[in-house]
């Protein structure tokens, strides 16, 4: 991993890109303070970003309730309250 400023980025930007592609993580400073990270391209499918799909969280939420006297419409209003 190296680390440039901001300005520096700015005049070897080409640069940079080659080396973020050819595997290296560069950090980006501004007042030396880390700002933006220009790492390389996953080679490999990402992975699933979330823990289930659609399908499965539908599936998942089945049978959970807010209670037996309790509406969606109910919490709108309390929170419209406060």
């Amino acid at each position: 991993m190296i680390t440039v400023t901001i300005e520096d980025a700015g005049g070897k930007f080409t640069e940079l890109l080659r080396r973020a592609a050819g595997g290296e993580e560069i950090i980006i400073t501004e007042q030396g303070k880390p700002i933006a990270r220009l790492s390389p391209m996953s080679q490999e499918p990402d992975q699933r970003k979330f823990p289930m799909s659609l399908e499965e969280l539908r599936e998942w939420r089945k049978g959970i309730t807010l209670g037996p006297d309790l509406t969606i419409k109910q919490l709108i209003e309390e929170g419209r309250r406060h």
